[in-house]
């Protein structure tokens, strides 16, 4: 047969789209072309294709070769299709039965000498060749991987061979059995190791519940960072579908190699990264640290720190929990529901407010480090704390009841009532969610009316007011928010302006 298909995927953000590898065999000359907007680095599969073949002890066919990788209008990068190339070349030409490949997907970039290398982007290739009902064929290294889209079948090879070997009917490769090395979990620290500080751990459990954004301010070495920290550890488990997310986003991301599986992640970057390395991109585009901190916690110390244009990126992915990275020929739209937990010094010397008395900032001074953050971000910030200085005995016990095991299962209870009552956490209510699930009294209603016309905050702040205010109803368990609650989700915050 002169004609072969054989079954890819590509990568477009963390998307798999299907690929398939068209080669025909025609008389003529002896050449080889690809087309089907292939980028450099396909391009030069070509050369290892050849190789490869020859090297595995196959004929390569002295004729004249049209390798076509559709949909044409798709780009294709990266040495992923190095496995589907050869495979259509060996089918095209007889050396292998083209009737095998059709419920087969194929991944892997291939050596000189014929062997499969691992490639990126392979669980999201595999959720996608699972829900298509293929065979996913994968080098040895990404087959754990590929194995946590439960009920894939999965085929794992070192070497071109064996899987010529393999559709031949000379060596049939068993279904790989996953050994759960992925699926392993670092313990999260424990809240009962910070010191004192109850009113900050009232806020990560408000938080955590919730999941609402959370500021602390405060002078250097009052535990922010402990704190912020331990969050992770308050949140619910992953379900299978989140957990999935993660990992796909991770298996895409080259500076972040999946190693732990179902965790929620904790990203902590530098205040010297850039917008890009926040939110991604490149002219191949990339997920930034604010996708890799998607379904888990954002910890930005030093908050003004932060370039203010930097900064200002995180705005729209606070309110949509996505990103869309525009280039001139498309975009990749990466997903972003993280939970922002930043900290901060009151002043630029970090002790206003210290019983010390140590800080000397001016006015002017204090005006201008805090003027790096602006209105719309703070807006998005629902807790705001300030966090003060505690006893310096190095050996105090740690608070009864304050570990994170038994915060968590308060946690848990108030995401319960929220997933059995919305759908979702309390954070991400959108407008008509809020009117239904967050009724008050008329007298509280003109109570908090008030309240906000005289902090001048804005519709905005109001809506996430009433958001924290019903969180804490749902940790006591009741049905309808109370002043009490309003009042308490008032000291959360502060006053515009």
């Amino acid at each position: 047969m002169s004609l072969a298909i054989v079954h890819s995927r590509a990568q477009v953000g963390v998307e798999a789209p299907a690929v398939t590898v068209e080669a025909h065999l025609a008389n003529g000359l002896p050449s080889m072309a690809l087309v089907g907007l292939p980028e450099t680095a396909v391009k030069e599969s070509k050369d290892r294709v050849r190789s490869a073949i020859l090297n595995s002890g196959f004929e390569f066919p002295t004729r004249r070769i049209t390798l076509n990788l559709a949909p044409a209008d798709l780009p294709k990068d990266g040495g992923r299709f190095d496995l589907a190339i050869a495979l259509g070349v060996l089918a095209a030409s007889g050396q292998v039965p083209a009737a095998s490949l059709d419920n087969l997907e194929c991944l892997g970039e291939l050596a000189l000498s014929g062997a499969v290398r691992p490639v990126q982007g392979v669980l999201p290739a595999a959720l996608a060749a699972r829900a298509a009902g293929r065979t996913l064929v994968v080098p040895s290294a990404n087959a754990e991987e590929a194995c946590l889209a439960s009920g894939l079948s999965v085929l794992a090879i070192e070497h071109l061979l064996q899987l010529a070997a393999h559709l031949n009917g000379h060596t049939p490769l068993a279904p790989y059995q996953a050994s759960g090395l992925l699926r392993t979990c670092t313990p999260y620290p424990d809240l009962a190791e910070v010191q004192g500080q109850l009113a900050a751990k009232r806020a990560l459990l408000i938080a955590a519940s919730g999941g609402h954004n959370l500021l602390f301010t405060g002078p250097p070495g009052t535990g922010k960072t402990l704190l912020a920290s331990r969050l992770p550890g308050l949140l619910p488990p992953l379900d299978e579908e989140e957990a999935l997310q993660v990992a796909a986003i991770h298996s895409v991301a080259s500076q972040a190699p999946l190693t732990s599986w179902p965790q929620r992640p904790f990203r902590q970057p530098h205040h010297s990264a850039s917008g890009p390395a926040l939110v991604g991109g490149g002219s191949r585009p990339q997920p930034g640290e604010i996708t890799l901190a998607h379904q888990g916690v954002l910890f930005l110390d030093e908050l003004p720190e932060f370039d203010r244009k930097v900064l200002e990126v995180l705005r729209e992915p606070l309110e949509s929990g996505q990103i869309v990275i525009a280039r001139a020929r498309d975009k990749v739209r990466f997903p972003a529901r993280f939970q922002l937990v930043a900290a901060m010094n009151p002043c630029p010397c970090g002790y206003l407010g210290d019983p010390s008395g140590r800080c000397r900032c001016s006015t002017e001074q204090i005006q201008r480090y805090r003027g790096k953050l602006s209105g719309p971000l703070l807006d998005r910030i629902d807790l705001h704390l300030t966090v003060a200085r505690e006893s310096t005995a190095l050996h105090a016990d740690p608070e009864s009841g304050q570990n994170s095991a038994s915060v968590a299962a308060e946690v848990a209870n108030a995401r319960q009532r929220q997933m059995r009552r919305q759908g979702c956490a309390n954070a991400f209510l959108d407008l008509p969610g809020l009117r239904q699930h967050c009724p008050l009294q008329a007298d509280d209603q003109r109570w908090l009316e008030s309240a906000c016309e005289r902090l001048n905050l804005s519709l905005r702040a109001a809506h996430r007011l009433l958001k924290v205010a019903r969180t804490l109803a749902d940790l006591q368990e009741l049905e309808h928010i109370s002043r009490a609650h309003l009042a308490e989700a008032l000291q959360y915050r502060p006053a515009a302006g």
